[in-house]
């Protein structure tokens, strides 16, 4: 990698933390590769931490969870190379969410979410430094004040499950407002208008001046992007920044895993028993109506080619369905040239992939449309009735309508899977292939077992 003309030094074995506070955009040369490649690596933290909050994941097991996800895909590396992929990682990802609200909300609330376990596990002094850096307003208290307060302070302590304060361990002053976490916890000791913070609590205090940092830059980036880079760079960098937020970077499904092949007589079959909600649907459609527009085509079409279904196949098995509909003669003029083309035989043979989650989540059916994310695009009667169907009972029936209502689709998914196979998936379900890929494993397994 070359980076040049940097304004902050990486850190060295001198400096306390590599913690950076992000305030400044940081001039640096990238290669786009690296660029999209570091940006794709801080996804999948932030979308793992996404997951883990989704599914009421405890602060301990958040916090294991937070550090395995930056291990992994941020590290390890040489401690410049991590700085560097740190801070390039963070403002592309903060120009691709910059872009409209929805995305600002969720950025703003997974950067925060790490931001505060990555400064829990800096020491003492990485903290206070980054105190310092973000010119915090607060105070050390005083040995002659902690004294006098020392009472109280143990009352909110023993209230809080909050270790005893000592002499030794540094409290801060700060204007009440400023830690509105504690003082809604009821967590610390108001005192004319300060609050008193303990040393293990002043994450609070750093993550609240962060969040507020980030919010108002990412509204400044959002106009200017808009205004002025979108268009600078419309064939260079900006078809990669509009499309980190709905990239899919979970593993590939372009050709299919361990489940092999699925044959044509036994498709229905597999569709019954390993088909997520999504796919399952789709198929019904066009064994209902012999006919799906096009983004439904190519969003089945995509997955059988995934979970195994070859080229012959698939020629055989469409055209037995759409020329119910529009002749054979037909199906051969229009509709076969993509389905080879799907599969890398026409056009720029290019080998396309299976559309993720985020993407058929991100798609607009329009009328007449069956393809998109039933947990998304479903009226709630509608997904009740179908997800009744596939079998899963009215206790996890009501998980998943709560996960949909909040918006949380592929957990809403992922209980689905659990209820129907009796077994939990803790990676959750970020890929239709994975879904099928997985019921095809539980089940075999089931099979042996029972042999």
């Amino acid at each position: 990698m070359e980076i040049f003309q940097s304004q902050k030094k990486a850190p060295t074995a001198d400096v306390v933390s590599a913690l950076p506070t992000y305030r400044s955009v940081p001039h640096l040369e990238v290669r786009l590769e690296d660029f999209e490649r570091y940006a794709l690596d801080r996804c999948r933290v932030l979308n793992g931490i996404s997951d883990g909050l989704s599914r009421g994941k405890k602060p301990d097991e958040m916090d294991k969870l937070v550090h395995g996800l930056w291990k992994d895909n941020m590290g390890p590396q040489y401690a410049s190379e991590t700085f560097y992929k740190d801070i390039i990682s963070h403002f592309a990802l903060r120009l691709s969410y910059c872009r409209t609200e929805e995305l600002r909300k969720w950025f703003l609330s997974m950067e925060t979410t790490l931001y505060r376990y990555r400064f829990k596990n800096e020491s003492t002094k990485a903290q206070r430094a980054l105190m310092e850096e973000f010119g915090l307003p607060c105070k050390s208290v005083s040995t002659t004040e902690f004294e006098a307060m020392k009472e109280k302070l143990c009352q909110v302590a023993n209230s809080t499950g909050q270790p005893l304060p000592i002499a030794d361990a540094p409290y801060f002053k700060v204007p009440f407002e400023e830690v509105p976490e504690l003082v809604a916890g009821r967590k610390v000791f108001i005192h004319k208008g300060h609050a008193f913070v303990a040393m293990n609590q002043v994450v609070s205090l750093v993550v609240t001046q962060f969040r507020s940092d980030l919010s108002k830059a990412l509204v400044l980036a959002s106009r200017k992007w808009t205004t002025t880079i979108r268009e600078k760079e419309k064939d260079r960098l900006t078809p990669i920044v509009e499309g980190l937020c709905t990239s899919y970077v979970g593993p590939d499904y372009s050709q299919p895993k361990e489940s092999g092949e699925i044959s044509i007589k036994d498709i229905d079959q597999v569709a019954n028993s390993s088909f997520p909600l999504c796919m399952r649907h789709l198929f019904a459609k066009l064994r209902e109506d012999h006919h799906l527009k096009h983004g439904g085509r190519m969003q089945l079409g995509l997955f059988l080619k995934g979970a195994g279904l070859k080229l012959d196949d698939a020629l055989t098995f469409w055209k037995a369905e759409l020329s119910k509909k529009v002749g054979a003669e037909r199906f051969d003029k229009e509709y076969a040239y993509g389905i080879r083309h799907n599969y890398g035989k026409e056009g720029k043979r290019t080998d396309y992939t299976p559309y993720s989650c985020q993407k058929i989540i991100s798609s607009t059916p329009g009328v007449g449309d069956h393809h998109g994310c039933p947990y998304r695009h479903f009226s709630e009667e509608n997904l009740r009735a179908a997800l009744g169907k596939m079998g899963v009972g009215s206790r996890p029936l009501e998980d998943v309508m709560e996960k949909v209502r909040n918006r949380h689709y592929q957990l809403a998914c992922t209980l689905t899977f659990e209820a129907i196979h009796g077994t939990s998936c803790d990676a959750g379900i970020n890929h239709p292939n994975q879904y099928f890929s997985d019921s095809q494993r539980i089940l075999a397994s089931k099979n042996q077992s029972t042999m």
